[in-house]
């Protein structure tokens, strides 16, 4: 009797440690899509000093060059996505987060996008056909550093980033290579439903935040785009759009320049924590 009141104990041990070892003020994000997530425009020295500790980036590679391990956290200082990868919205979204979130929250982020990727490659039941049959090359070189699956990378980050933290919303920045495709909007649900499946969370729990591409007045070539985009929260209840009006862009007018990303990163931000009931100056 004693034995099994002791095995009894031991279990309980177990389960009240694992439940407390995920901090509720450990707020982990997702981020996906292609290189306008990934992060195209180099960053600037500005970029790179006076991060806040307090935000975090969950490395999704091996990478010597910036002295960092996979699935090991570290001070969000660029790049956020992979090993050689620019600026990103994540960079500003953490930062702007903080400026809000009480002293007491940390924010961690994982970010695994490939750049000029369609959705597809995100869909876990599609992958291995697109690497195979759609992706060119140059693209099939970096898919190659997840071991061939952006998706399930994600996800093994995310159920490690479990273990410390709370998911509290997915980012996702994708469309450029799927411009007038109408039939986007439910592929993005796909992946989405797929995520929370994947990582034990309910259905529409999770806030999904979709940024524009670039916008008509910035002369954006896909900028036809954010029409589809705007229609996200009709097939996903939790999507909230990220306008990206005024965010200046590169010179290809495909691409936000480091100023566009910094201000479309705020935009995020500013989104999120309107949704977690946090007043900002954006919504005096």
């Amino acid at each position: 009797m004693k034995k099994k009141i002791a095995i009894v104990l031991l279990c309980l041990a177990c389960f009240w440690g694992k439940t407390f070892a995920q901090n509720p003020n450990f707020h982990i994000y997702l981020s996906l899509g292609q290189s306008n997530m990934e992060g195209n425009a180099k960053f600037e020295p500005q970029d790179t000093v006076g991060v806040n500790p307090r935000f975090k980036v969950l490395e999704a590679l091996d990478c010597p060059n910036l002295n960092r391990k996979m699935g090991q956290w570290y001070t969000a200082v660029p790049p956020l996505c992979r090993c050689n990868t620019g600026l990103t919205p994540v960079d500003y979204f953490g930062r702007t987060m903080l400026e809000y979130l009480p002293s007491s929250v940390n924010v961690g982020v994982i970010n695994v996008s490939i750049g000029g990727c369609r959705i597809e490659l995100f869909d876990k039941e599609k992958t291995d056909s697109y690497v195979a049959t759609v992706a060119p090359n140059w693209m099939k070189n970096m898919i190659k550093e997840y071991d061939g699956n952006p998706y399930k990378r994600l996800v093994d980050m995310a159920k490690l980033a479990q273990k410390e933290g709370v998911i509290k919303g997915i980012l996702l920045h994708q469309g450029e290579s799927n411009t007038n495709d109408t039939t986007w909007t439910k592929k993005v649900k796909i992946v989405y439903d797929n995520l929370l499946q994947d990582l034990n969370l309910p259905p529409n729990s999770v806030p999904l935040l979709a940024g524009e591409t670039v916008h008509a007045e910035q002369g954006g070539i896909c900028a036809s785009m954010n029409t589809i985009i705007a229609m996200l929260p009709k097939t996903i209840p939790t999507a909230r759009i990220i306008l990206s009006k005024g965010c200046t862009d590169a010179a290809d007018n495909l691409h936000f320049d480091a100023a566009g990303y910094r201000e479309l990163g705020k935009r995020y931000a500013l989104t999120m924590l309107d949704v977690l009931g946090y007043k900002t100056s954006a919504s005096k």
